[in-house]
Formats: structure tokens, C-alpha cells, sequence
């Protein structure tokens, strides 16, 4: 019964900040590693950022050094806090558990605006 929600989602200007938040249950939170993905309409889901269990963090090129994932391991939550955000940003965001193609959260929706 392992659940990811997302939330935090929304409509932000080109160069402005978001942070989203995924709260996890059903699993031991602090023993799994945690990213964030994202989705476009005619896109692959494309990786945003990843955090292993000792806090270390993977970015691409693409959202390396913009966005900033991080844990919260009291609150079984991870964050995803993007800034100078741009158009291209724009998707669908997605909560994944241990960096594999098994557990996802149901999406919240990040539109920017040039």
C-alpha cells in the first residue's frame, strides 16, 4: 500500500520559484531513495532530480543548478524546489520511489509562463 502525493503545483512566471512536496506512506521513507520526474504531452518522462538515502542529489544538465531536491526525513516527505524556472519547464511533475520504474505519485501539474 505505498502511496506518493504530490502537491504544490501550479502557474509561475518565467524565472520565478515552485516548490513541490510528495509525502510518502506504506514504505520505510528513510531506507529509500527518492526523485522527482517529469512529463510533458508527447514527451518521455524525463528525471529531475534524484536523492539517495545518505542525502546525496543527481540533477541533469538540464535542472542542475536550478532546482534543489532535498528530504525531510521526520515527515516522510521529499521537496523539489525549482527556481529561475522556464517555459520548458513546463509538465507534469511526478513523486518516484527508489529512483526505479515501480512506485509514482499521481502528478501535479507545473505550467510557466514566458
Amino acid at each position: 500500500q505505498v502511496q506518493l502525493v504530490e502537491s504544490g503545483g501550479g502557474l509561475v512566471q518565467a524565472g520565478g520559484t515552485l516548490r513541490l512536496s510528495c509525502v510518502v506512506s506504506g514504505t520505510t521513507f528513510n531506507e529509500q531513495s527518492m526523485g522527482w520526474y517529469r512529463q510533458s504531452p508527447g514527451k518521455q518522462r524525463e528525471f529531475v532530480a534524484g536523492i539517495t538515502v545518505d542525502a546525496s542529489t543527481y540533477y541533469p544538465d538540464s535542472t542542475k543548478g536550478r532546482f534543489t531536491i532535498s528530504r525531510d526525513n521526520a515527515k516522510n516527505t521529499v521537496y523539489l524546489l525549482m527556481t529561475n524556472m522556464k517555459p520548458e519547464d513546463t509538465g507534469a511533475y511526478y513523486c518516484n520511489l527508489g529512483l526505479t520504474d515501480r512506485y509514482w505519485g499521481q502528478g501535479t501539474q507545473v505550467t510557466v509562463s514566458s
